[in-house]
């Protein structure tokens, strides 16, 4: 359900008051009532709606009397003060109004301080208080009086407005005030209801019907709503809704109502017209009528005024007439001798001159033969439209001026009435009514009342064609107007169009400054000025409005002046402040004014130009043009001084660049809407800050390279290789260079400049060199894996010996230096994990990295990102360092955890191991046929080890690396004269002796299964005599037993797990023992594997 209206809220609630008041004095509860002339039964003269509900139920309570007199003034103390809470600090109040609904503070001024808040209570009353009650209330209650009081008062509802150029009708000769125009056109609507035969009940017959009502007791509320029905009409409460929005005090609509309704019986009239109303009104209402003496002197003299306004200055009266009239009135006004000693017959004499002349006047036919037409139509215009209008203005609610009364549409056509006293026409209607809702829209900012103005307006535009006389007669009611130092006569309806079209231009001068914060209504004004049409100046000089189309050369010509200064007006404003806002925020003000006039173009482009472009489509280009021209004269000599990134440049140029891009925004939307002028669509000749900032952010680059390389090398010196957390096991150096490459990256977008493929190209170089630098520090921390093998032992042919020989050869030992020596000793198990772990932490950033410098490229760059980002940095940080960290052997083989990968290098290089032992043992190395079985179980416990159960490596990855060892195997299950055919066979291939035996013999992935080093090493190490004599024979081999291969103490390697498992693989005898030496060597594996779980994961 909809919300209520307030006016609505406000009736129903006053409604509701009554309907308690009225029960409550219905009832038994009240047992003594006391009015002010004593004890009395009877209620027929109580107002209700200036009763203090409070103040009645508090006397039920405490008793049942009830004091007419005191509940009248609480109530006037009560709408004198926001309703109180009853609370125990007394501090709490509703407010009359809803703040948040409120809006901003009236743009008005407040009335004059001598105005009287109480001199009409229609603000804060639907009806005045009783004469009869209100007369006997103390000294104190003398300001809530309700008698009519002539102290002027601004009206609500109509809204003055300085902008608002006027009509330029003739002014009144006898200085009418608004106050006085209001309560004449009042009346002259109740005497065109009352003389139509439209029955309008006085409040004295209210008050006895609601008095028979309450005496007659409580009944249902069918029989109420039926009684109410049949003693009040609808008209009657439209008046008592229209005297409370002309504030009409209810002393005076009493006295007038009875009047009229009196003279109306008599049916003297026929016609009406103002100057018999007022003779009628003072021949019939007398000083008695009123409450006090003040207010009738000036009813009395408001009467004279307009009887003098509309007869005394008659072009058609001779001047003996004009002196009759002048002493006429002359008496009417003198107080003494008119109220006190003139009798009702003397004053009948008295008013029988003007009569006269009245009747003279009246009889003239009219000049234009329309029907209806009287004297007073044209003769006194001036005032006939003036009370029209106040009139007009009754249909907006008192208490919100924006908003219509509920009743709007009904007193619209009670107005109606009196278009044969007041000689207004449908079209003369329609232009007045359109021209007051758009007076009261400029005083309220209410746009629905513009909406509502434009249709009046347009109906008025669309019966241009109507009746020639009609447009004869509008045509004769000559308004005056200056315009550019010289004076023009204008016709009714032209002039209504001919204000509203100066309104709308001095608007439209500066649109940015009187649109911005309600830009719906920009296009109702451009709407508006459409249908009024536009001022523009003939060849001649002449004045004339035209009709807004963009095929009229003189509007669209009035348009983009309207662009012009209202773009000039906008600089100026912002320029003015421009300088102080540097000072305080410290920004360059450039870089200010650009962003100021972003907003200016924004607006231009989103609010305005949409609006403009219907009748005038290069306004967008002119609007560009003009801030492109603005602000490239201020921005000219600061790019001549452009040397380095400094703060100032570093906020300008961005600035400018983004301005240049949404003037370009501006400027291409409007080509694309005037693409039927070709010759006006040239580019914009874009500032050059892409020239001016191409060096300067190359040096920056520069710079920032130096200073990476710098802040990396100081974080890898101080790194000791420990896990960041338990979380992120990488290292903490890592993390600090990609913070600063992150932070680099960000400044160089951050830059908001234009750029090409070379400031990427330098970004991602310094990024390669900066990750380049780190990872060769990092390598150089490392010893490669040669330096971990043992030398290759000469070979030799198995011989066993019963005579030990005292003299053996020592096999020679590899011995490190003293730095590598070093460098092993500090490459723990955990420190190997953190560098692995930070070896893939860089590859995973490299992938983030990537992917923000494409999107940040993107954004800067979009026709050419996808061209150009994905093969550079794929190029660049992809393969170059993909190729460089040598990932392809740690990391890259799989797509699984680095634990996998790890374990996967575990086992090829234990797979490795294997191998050596069976082709490099060394001449203690003698395998025989059962050694091979056991070897072979050996073999597959190595690689159960790995494969875990299912939980491990994958088998048949294990298989394959176990495939080259298993081939090596199964020489060694062959005969002896076989190998050796094999050898044979494969001897072609060796060309230098050997020498090259003993070549790329830690290369065991070159060798194949029946390459000659391979047999020939099978046969060295083969527990057979057939073997050893062709090895004697065919290559003169030494016998094994020549040599002693147990290590010296100088030739122990400086790792320690490194030197003890050399020392078992050196003195490994492949026994019945081989099972429990092998679970010793899987029992370190479990170890390493243990460290690397714990450590790196």
């Amino acid at each position: 359900m909809m919300e209520e209206q307030p006016y609505l809220l406000l009736q129903r609630y006053r409604r509701d008051r009554r309907n308690l008041l009225e029960f409550l004095f219905s009832s038994s509860l009240i047992k003594e009532l006391r009015t002010p002339p004593g004890h009395v039964t009877s209620i027929s003269d109580l107002d209700f709606d200036n009763l203090s509900a409070d103040y009645i139920l508090h006397s039920i309570k405490s008793g049942g009397v009830v004091d007419i007199s005191e509940a009248t003034k609480k109530y006037f103390d009560e709408t004198s003060y926001p309703v109180m809470i009853q609370s125990q600090l007394g501090d709490s109040y509703f407010l009359l109004s809803d703040p948040d609904k409120s809006g901003s503070p009236p743009r008005r001024a407040p009335p004059p301080i001598d105005v009287n808040r109480t001199a009409d209570n229609a603000l804060y009353s639907s009806r005045q208080p009783d004469p009869l009650i209100v007369e006997n209330i103390g000294a104190s209650m003398d300001n809530f009086s309700p008698k009519y009081n002539a102290t002027p008062c601004t009206p609500l509802s109509q809204v003055e407005d300085v902008n608002i150029p006027p009509l330029g009708l003739p002014c009144l000769n006898t200085g009418l005030s608004d106050d006085d125009l209001q309560e004449s056109a009042y009346e002259i609507l109740l005497s065109s209801l009352v003389f139509s035969g439209i029955e309008v009940h006085t409040v004295e017959d209210r008050r006895k019907e609601k008095s028979s009502k309450f005496l007659s007791g409580l009944k249902t509320k069918r029989e109420k709503i039926n009684q109410q029905s049949q003693g009040r009409g609808r008209h009657s409460e439209l008046v008592d809704t229209i005297r409370i929005q002309m504030q009409i005090s209810e002393a005076m609509d009493a006295c007038i109502r009875q009047r009229l309704t009196q003279l109306a019986a008599r049916r003297i009239w026929e016609p009406i017209d103002i100057p018999k109303i007022s003779l009628g009104l003072l021949n019939s209402v007398f000083k008695s009528d009123f409450l006090n003496e003040k207010s009738y002197i000036h009813w009395k003299s408001r009467q004279a005024s307009i009887l003098e306004e509309l007869l005394y200055f008659s072009a058609n009266l001779e001047a003996y007439e004009r002196e009759t009239i002048k002493s006429s009135l002359s008496k009417i006004r003198n107080s003494k001798e008119w109220d006190i000693t003139m009798s009702p017959s003397e004053r009948a004499e008295v008013l029988l001159p003007i009569t006269q002349v009245e009747l003279k006047l009246s009889s003239l036919s009219g000049k234009f033969s329309i029907q209806g037409e009287t004297y007073c139509w044209t003769a006194g215009y001036h005032l006939n439209i003036r009370l029209y209008e106040k009139l007009l203005f009754g249909v907006f609610d008192v208490l919100d001026e924006g908003q219509f009364i509920e009743e709007s549409n009904e007193l619209l056509m009670l107005n109606k009435l009196t278009w044969c006293i007041l000689g207004i026409t449908q079209k003369m209607h329609n232009a007045l009514y359109g021209w007051v809702l758009f007076q009261q829209y400029v005083g309220t900012n209410e746009a629905m009342l513009l909406e509502h103005a434009l249709h009046e307006l347009q109906k008025v535009v669309s019966g241009e064609h109507a009746d020639q006389k009609e447009e004869q007669y509008m045509d004769s009611l000559a308004c005056s107007r200056q315009y550019n130092g010289s004076e023009i006569k204008l016709g009714l309806v032209q002039a209504v169009f001919f204000s509203i079209s100066s309104w709308c231009d001095d608007k439209l001068q500066d649109y940015h400054l009187h649109f911005s914060q309600e830009p719906t209504n920009f296009s109702r004004v451009m709407n508006l000025m459409s249908a009024v049409g536009i001022l523009t100046s003939g060849d001649s000089g002449d004045i004339k409005l035209i009709r807004l189309d963009d095929s009229n050369e003189h509007a669209i010509r009035k348009l983009k002046t309207y662009v012009e200064r209202s773009i000039r007006a906008a600089y100026r404003r912002v320029a003015s402040t421009i300088d102080l806002e540097s000072k305080v925020l410290g920004t360059h003000p450039l870089a200010l004014l650009a962003n100021e006039l972003r907003l200016i173009a924004q607006r231009e482009f989103s609010v305005f130009f949409p609006v403009l472009r219907h009748w005038c489509p290069e306004s967008g280009m002119i609007a560009a043009m003009r801030l492109h021209q603005i602000y490239g004269e201020r921005l000219k000599p600061f790019l001549k001084g452009v040397s380095s990134l400094s703060e100032d440049v570093r906020s300008v140029l961005p600035a400018a660049h983004m301005l240049d891009d949404d003037l370009t925004q501006l400027y291409i939307s409007a080509c694309e809407e005037n693409r039927q002028h070709r010759h006006l669509n040239q580019d914009l000749d874009h500032y050059p800050i892409g020239e001016v900032a191409k060096p300067i952010i190359l040096d920056w680059v520069i710079a920032q390279n130096s200073r990476i390389l710098e802040w990396t090398g100081r974080v890898f010196d101080l790194e000791e290789w420990e896990p960041l957390s338990s979380q992120q096991r990488m290292a903490t150096s890592i993390v600090e260079v990609f913070r600063i490459i992150e932070e680099t990256v960000d400044q160089f977008f951050g830059l908001n400049l234009s750029m090409d493929i070379t400031h990427l190209q330098a970004l991602l170089s310094i990024i390669f060199h900066s990750l380049d630098a780190y990872l060769l520090k990092l390598f150089n921390q490392l010893v490669d894996k040669n330096h971990l093998y043992p030398l290759a032992p000469p070979l030799s042919r198995y011989e066993e010996t019963v005579i030990p020989i005292m003299k053996k050869k020592v096999l020679e030992h590899k011995l490190l230096e003293d730095g590598v020596c070093n460098i092993l000793n500090e490459l723990t198990v955990s420190k190997l994990c953190v560098r692995l772990n930070t070896l893939k932490y860089i590859q995973k950033q490299i992938g983030v990295l990537e992917d923000g410098i494409r999107k940040s490229w993107a954004l800067i760059r979009p026709s050419v990102a996808k061209r150009w980002a994905s093969g550079i940095l794929q190029q660049i940080l992809s393969t170059k360092f993909v190729t460089l960290l040598v990932l392809d052997h740690i990391c890259g083989l799989i797509d699984d955890t680095l634990r996998d990968l790890v374990a996967f290098s575990i086992c090829r290089a234990s797979l490795e191991c294997y191998v050596w032992v069976l082709l490099n043992g060394g001449p203690s190395r003698a395998f025989s046929d059962s050694d091979i079985t056991l070897m072979e179980d050996d073999l597959n416990m190595l690689k159960e080890f790995f494969i875990a159960d299912g939980e491990g490596l994958p088998r048949s990855l294990v298989e394959q690396e176990a495939n080259f060892a298993e081939q090596i195997l199964s020489l060694y299950t062959l005969q002896t004269g076989t190998v050796i055919q094999m050898l044979m066979t494969a001897s072609e291939q060796i060309s230098s002796g050997l020498d090259s035996l003993n070549r790329n013999s830690h290369n065991h992935d070159k060798m194949g299964l029946e390459d000659a080093q391979t047999l020939i090493r099978v046969l060295c190490h083969k527990k057979d005599r057939e073997a050893s004599k062709f090895l004697k024979r065919q290559y003169q081999l030494p016998a094994s037993s020549d040599y002693d291969d147990t290590p010296s103490e100088d030739s122990t390697f400086g790792s320690p797990l490194i030197s003890d498992l050399l020392k078992r693989s050196s003195s490994f005898q492949w026994t019945n023992k081989s099972q429990s030496s092998f679970k010793s060597f899987k029992n370190k594996i479990k170890e390493a594997t243990s460290d690397i779980r714990s450590v790196a994961w």
